[in-house]
């Protein structure tokens, strides 16, 4: 049995450890309310934006734009990986990865190159240790406050990537946020952009799908679309920033709740630990003193 000292010393260092989570419980609290919110906010018309943008492409068709047309042969894939800078946040950053790993495997091939443009640190150090292409990276946006000219470069570079052929494809790996204990990752093309014509028309043959409503727009579709298919990239972009950043702040304060229930639970079992071994000592002491009395009477 551990002395009093020891279970002591244990008892002060979760003590301290319990300090230490419930305030990293409480900033991810507040960083959580002002994420969400921005969030929230922008979730709408990204989804609108989408709509009407898969509304123009079926109208204009896949000669409006390039960004629209698949490559016959995909022999170069750009992967947008979005992950936190810090851990402490549980398995959040490791279900990213493990979805980008399991991308990367998927379309993996002899003839096919897949690089990669990390948001955050735990990302790159993964791309770093496995030796993936790495195009660029972006420290202290995910969990951060950013603007929206933070994705809207990224994805001028992918677009001029795709348009000049060093990209065939690009994806995006984000968290989505479902609730406050459910962040999903999810695995999202956002070029070509066909693939959301394509998803949408086959909503509309699904009778619980929402009905893609058609748009009157002037000018006409095709021309409208040279400018709202770049922008869709960015806005995409921006919502999965924004989507990651409000589930890496749910899952820290997640995970540091429950790191602050086990410290409690600990000490409890260090409290129950030490009384006994007060008590045990107290009746050693007794012992010895009842011993030494019985001994003068002898």
């Amino acid at each position: 049995m551990a002395t009093l000292k020891e279970v002591q010393t244990k008892i002060g260092s979760v003590k301290k450890t319990k300090q230490i989570t419930k305030a990293m419980n409480m900033v991810a609290t507040s960083r959580l309310r002002g994420a969400q919110q921005n969030m929230d906010g922008f979730r709408p018309y990204a989804e609108k934006f989408e709509e009407v943008l898969g509304s123009l492409a079926e109208k204009a068709g896949e000669e409006a734009s390039p960004l629209l047309v698949p490559k016959e042969e995909v022999e170069n894939i750009h992967i947008v990986l979005c992950t936190s800078d810090r851990g402490l946040c549980g398995g959040f950053n490791m279900n990213l990865i493990t979805k980008a790993a399991e991308l990367h495997k998927e379309k993996a091939g002899e003839n096919l190159e897949i690089s990669f443009t990390n948001f955050g640190k735990k990302g790159r150090d993964w791309c770093r240790k496995k030796n993936m292409a790495r195009i660029s990276e972006h420290l202290g946006v995910v969990g951060a406050t950013f603007g929206f000219n933070v994705a809207s470069t990224t994805a001028s570079s992918l677009v001029e990537g795709f348009l000049s052929g060093s990209y065939d494809e690009v994806y995006v790996v984000y968290a989505e946020f479902v609730n406050m204990g459910k962040q999903v990752p999810v695995a999202k093309q956002i070029l070509p952009i066909a693939s959301v014509e394509s998803s949408e028309s086959e909503d509309k043959g699904d009778e619980d799908a929402p009905y893609l409503a058609e748009h009157i727009c002037e000018p006409p579709a095709a021309e409208l679309l040279g400018i709202l298919l770049p922008k869709n990239v960015s806005v995409q972009l921006f919502s999965a920033l924004l989507e990651t950043s409000t589930s890496e702040h749910a899952a820290r304060m997640m995970a540091m709740d429950n790191a602050t229930n086990a410290c409690s639970d600990m000490i409890d079992e260090l409290t129950l630990t030490y009384n006994k071994a007060r008590q045990a000592a107290i009746t050693a002491e007794l012992m010895d003193i009842v011993g030494g009395a019985e001994a003068l009477k002898g």
